[in-house]
């Protein structure tokens, strides 16, 4: 342990020391020394330093679980391996556009909800993109001429555009775009959860709900600022300013605490076919008793480790585990444990014999005699 690990309490908060002064570091850049910050923002500011201090916290607690770790270090290790170079990133290019850009994963169980999840998750990563841009001063305007706007990135000047022109009017109203898409996936998914009361069992207000009601309070006081801009001269524009902000303070805090968390961890995802498909949708690992494939080595390997880390004994007498027979053996090896057959010799297409000699009447009848002139070592 460094002598500078020393001085935090534990990693986790000297992780999120070094987030939190990167960040300031990034905005001292991007700000030429803070000579451009806008004081208006600087409630988005502390309320964004929160929660990168809260994401920080979060992701560390979800990296230390057995599984995430196992997941983490296995995909780390194989991205070292040159052998591996170009079917590591065939799989990240794959998974990035399918499972990130265009979301596949939430089409494959209706369009319905295909739409409503990619408007929220991508209206959501646009808001994030260019708040945080304006807020840490990482991206500002600087008008070179009464016609003409310069956008500068990080302190350097880059496009050139006409202040009346389309994509002036583009970047003026991203963050009316981005917030009309949650608008809507948002509307679709309370529509959505009004609608199926399938969900009226297994959904919580705190969890499901205030998520969607937080959205909701965020876009709707956004775009009510800009009609009062445009359209009502400003009218009480001061105290829905106040609001809005009130309503992003509370939800950037909560952000990493509750269910929209799964969106800066999804990209884990690209961990699946990158470390456990040797070939997409073929399985390559053999069951030990039938010889059928069901998984990968590696996949395999993974689940040994996390289940020894977690104490969980699922080996056999013969030396092998739970996770070496697929899913068909693994049950039939479940029922006569449970029976306490022992390791019967079975045929893996045949069907499992449950007669273990030990009788169980019915409430009107006695046992049979038999049944008590068992030794003692026979019955189990």
């Amino acid at each position: 342990m460094s002598q500078f690990e020393r001085s935090f309490y534990s990693k986790t908060s000297m992780y999120a020391f070094l987030v939190v002064l990167l960040l300031i570091f990034s905005m001292w850049v991007g700000t030429k020394q803070f000579s451009h910050i806008d004081l208006m923002l600087f409630g988005y500011f502390i309320s964004s330093i929160v929660f990168a201090i809260g994401i920080t916290i979060r992701t560390c607690s979800w990296l230390i679980r057995p599984a995430t770790h196992q997941v983490v270090k296995r995909s780390i290790q194989n991205l070292k391996k040159k052998e591996r170079q170009k079917r590591n990133w065939k799989a990240i290019a794959k998974t990035a556009f399918d499972n990130i850009f265009l979301q596949k994963f939430i089409f494959k169980r209706g369009i319905y909800r295909g739409i409503m999840h990619w408007m929220i998750a991508w209206g959501c990563i646009g808001s994030f993109a260019f708040t945080f841009g304006l807020t840490f001063g990482w991206i500002h305007f600087s008008l070179v001429d009464p016609t003409t706007y310069q956008v500068v990135v990080m302190g350097i000047p880059t496009l050139k555009m006409a202040a009346d022109g389309l994509l002036a009017e583009f970047m003026y109203n991203i963050l009316n775009i981005t917030a009309l898409m949650v608008l809507l996936g948002v509307t679709m998914a309370l529509i959505r959860r009004s609608n199926n009361h399938n969900l009226d069992v297994t959904q919580r207000i705190e969890f499901d709900l205030f998520p969607l009601y937080m959205l909701l309070a965020v876009t709707v006081t956004g775009l009510i600022l800009t009609v009062q801009y445009k359209f009502l001269g400003g009218w009480m524009h001061n105290y829905m300013s106040l609001l809005h902000q009130i309503t992003v303070v509370i939800f950037l805090v909560y952000f990493p605490f509750g269910k929209l968390f799964h969106l800066p961890v999804r990209p884990l995802a690209v961990a699946v076919p990158m470390n456990y498909q040797e070939e997409v949708q073929v399985d390559t690992r053999p069951c030990q008793k039938c010889g059928t494939t069901y998984s990968s080595d590696d996949q395999i390997t993974d689940v040994k480790e996390i289940l020894g880390v977690q104490a969980f004994d699922l080996s056999f007498q013969d030396g092998t585990y739970a996770a070496d027979y697929c899913p068909a053996c693994r049950r039939k090896l479940r029922v006569m444990s449970q029976l306490n057959m022992g390791d019967p010799k079975f045929t893996p297409n045949g069907p499992i014999q449950t007669n273990n000699g030990i009788h169980i009447p019915g409430f009107g009848r006695k046992r049979a005699d038999e049944f008590y002139n068992k030794e003692e070592g026979d019955i189990k």
